[in-house]
């Protein structure tokens, strides 16, 4: 795709400083620009860069003044780290804009696809799945038995979405995720082998979700494991069976939270963050990365740190100590020598008297 730098200021509102006509077909950071890309300058410390960028188009900030000669044409606009990220999002959305299905794909005749809708080549839609209007499922992905995906949501390269599931709208999974696949129920025999208890629930993803690259979301044992609107995951992230996330949560890169246990709405969970199974986590709570709960936190808005996760300022009263211990260790050794010497000069004392 391409632009003109008058394209790009009708855009985002900006004024134009140079050629109008100049071309960009590409995105870059100022520092890396390259002829026909389009960068943009916010950070002061980024500012010597605008001399040598190679960008054909930089945004910057409406009273940006040069000191040197610029070899690119400038676009002035109030906030440009704002109007970039405006920029982003249009051309993310017309990349995605593709309407249509391939002859390589495979439907189901059971199969309800909504208008406008995008199927790639190699997509498998089977028996009984609804799709609503404005989904786009790109190549290589799954779409199993009775399956439900609501308007204006994405699904990326390689995704696979296993029966009975329920997908909301304008949602988003990225490559590589697996929706409903079995929750990880094994009964212990007498014989020291494990019996595999069915999983015949479901995963149920309400509006407005992003689901990470790779990242796994079991389906409940009975009932639902449910993801409830707002929700973002990163990539390789574990949920297991009967699990609910509460709305607008997020949760950051290979963080795992085992079967049946329920996390409130607006928590924040840092990267490995590791939940036991059948806990309860109140809203608001924030949790640390590579911390570690075994127990539920039933006070909103907790912050902790630590494995296990502890209250964040017994945490840091905790580090304080710990970062001292070397020199608390060397003082206790000198304390010890110095009441041996004392417990020495009061027996000598006592023979002596």
């Amino acid at each position: 795709m391409e632009f003109t730098a008058k394209d790009i200021a009708d855009l985002v509102g900006g004024t134009i400083d140079g050629n109008p006509d100049v071309k960009v077909n590409r995105l870059a950071r100022i520092e890396d620009g390259e002829p026909e890309a389009l960068s943009f300058l916010a950070n002061p410390k980024y500012y010597s860069y605008i001399y040598s960028t190679r960008s054909s188009i930089v945004l910057v900030q409406s009273d940006f003044e040069a000191e040197q000669a610029l070899f690119c044409t400038l676009i002035r606009v109030d906030d440009p780290y704002t109007a970039f990220a405006n920029l982003l999002e249009i051309y993310d959305k017309m990349r995605k804009g593709k309407t249509g299905t391939s002859s390589l794909s495979s439907i189901a005749s059971s199969a309800k696809i909504g208008s406008n809708a995008y199927i790639g080549d190699f997509v498998v839609i089977s028996d009984n799945v609804v799709i609503g209007d404005d989904v786009k499922i790109f190549p290589h992905s799954y779409i199993g038995e009775n399956v439900k995906i609501g308007s204006g949501t994405t699904i990326n390269p390689g995704v696979i979405i296993y029966y009975d599931c329920t997908i909301g709208a304008k949602c988003t999974i990225h490559g590589g995720s697996v929706i409903g696949a079995d929750g990880f129920g094994f009964a212990p025999q007498s014989d020291n082998n494990y019996k595999k208890v069915a999983q015949i629930g479901n995963v149920i993803i309400e509006d407005n979700v992003e689901i990470g690259a790779n990242t796994t979301i079991d389906r409940a044992t009975l009932g639902s494991t449910i993801i409830r609107r707002g929700v973002k995951l990163d990539n390789l992230i574990q949920v297991g069976h009967n699990v609910e996330i509460g709305e607008n949560t997020v949760i950051a890169a290979q963080s795992g939270i085992a079967g049946s246990t329920k996390v409130g709405k607006n928590c924040m969970l840092g990267g490995q963050v590791g939940l036991a199974g059948h806990i309860v986590i109140a809203d608001d709570v924030k949790i640390g990365a590579q911390a570690g709960l075994a127990s539920s936190v039933n006070k909103p808005g907790s912050v902790l740190l630590g494995a296990p996760a502890i209250d964040i300022s017994r945490f840091r009263r905790i580090i304080a100590i710990f970062n001292n211990l070397d020199k608390l260790y060397y003082r206790i050794g000198d304390l010890e020598k110095t009441i041996k010497q004392l417990q020495a000069e009061r027996i000598v004392d006592e023979k002596n008297s």
